[in-house]
């Protein structure tokens, strides 16, 4: 008989709404009803939660279970918003506590925790534009060669994404962005191979384990895989890629050290480029996609394993660390 209440956060007042949702109602459907009770916890896009439906102030939501699955993504989810009130609840909770969540959404600050581990990222310009999207194109048109990945600094899933060949393509990308967050970040395109690799705590024996690479194959006529990409579906994968032995080992190590560098927890999955000049990583997700176009599923299935098994191991691994 199920014991142990499970509230799954999905949706939340960010650019990430529908895909929260997905892997939210993913999570719900997988969980072992022979060990678990799941509570749906709906977060609405105004900040309002629901509990079963029916709105709730957050501590009736801590009363009616035992701990927090956080399916949340984007600003709220990831970004040390929700983990500092879970902290204040007092409940456990899947995914990264506040420090580390505000660290791995801010792009700036990822990079530079993971270049002093030698972790390879794109040469990158960050902006903050307060005049015209034209004059706060010059500085990343003077100081980084064309083409350019232009994104926020501090959003995920590919939100405000946006692929630059010319000036003036360049200030149309950075007023995309800017449309999402204050600061922009422009970054050095690198062609090659897309991929991601996921990360899990404490699996099969192994105190960081990594999954195998899925290699992203993006439509022929994008260069990058963007935010639509990712919702519809609109690429085919291969997992594991057509990688070679050696750039499979350091795909594995650059993600299991990304991963160990910005102190997350439970799960994590790492984006890379592999390219002829090395491999480049492109963003940490501290809360990766759980939906049905997931890539932490794909590679979960690669392995030998399963989504239930998954989430049967987090919840054991939470458990465990508790008084």
């Amino acid at each position: 008989m199920a014991t142990l209440r499970v509230g799954v956060l999905r949706g939340g007042p960010s650019s990430e709404y529908s895909v929260s949702l997905k892997s939210g109602a993913r999570v719900l459907k997988h969980l072992d009803r022979q060990k678990y009770e799941p509570v749906d916890i709906l977060i609405t896009k105004d900040g309002n939660w629901h509990l079963n439906g029916v709105p709730i102030y957050p501590t009736v939501a801590t009363e009616a279970v035992d701990l927090f699955w956080n399916a949340l993504h984007g600003e709220y989810g990831e970004d040390g918003t929700i983990q500092r009130l879970l902290a204040q609840l007092g409940k456990p909770h899947t995914g990264p506590e506040e420090v580390a969540a505000i660290a791995s959404m801010n792009k700036p600050v990822t990079n530079s925790l993971l270049n002093r581990v030698g972790i390879k990222t794109p040469r990158a310009v960050v902006i903050v534009p307060r005049a015209s999207f034209k004059e706060a194109a010059q500085e990343p048109f003077n100081r980084l060669p064309p083409p350019w990945v232009v994104k926020p600094a501090d959003r995920g899933s590919a939100v405000g994404l946006s692929y630059a060949r010319s000036f003036a393509e360049l200030v149309k990308a950075i007023e995309e962005a800017a449309g999402h967050s204050n600061a922009v970040m422009i970054e050095h395109f690198i062609p090659g191979k897309e991929c991601s690799v996921g990360v899990i705590d404490g699996f099969r024996g192994q105190s960081l384990y990594a999954l195998l690479p899925v290699e992203i194959r993006k439509p022929a006529k994008s260069p990058i895989w963007t935010n639509e990409h990712k919702i519809f579906g609109q690429a085919s994968h291969a997992c594991p890629g057509t990688f070679s032995e050696d750039e499979k080992a350091d795909l594995t190590r650059l993600a299991t050290l990304a991963h160990e560098t910005l102190g997350l927890r439970h799960y994590s999955q790492a984006d890379f480029i592999v390219s002829p000049s090395g491999i480049y990583l492109i963003e940490v997700n501290a809360l990766p996609g759980l939906g049905e176009h997931s890539l932490l599923p794909r590679a979960l299935e690669a392995v030998g394993s399963s989504y239930s098994e998954f989430l049967d191991h987090v919840i054991d691994k939470i458990l465990v660390t508790q008084p």
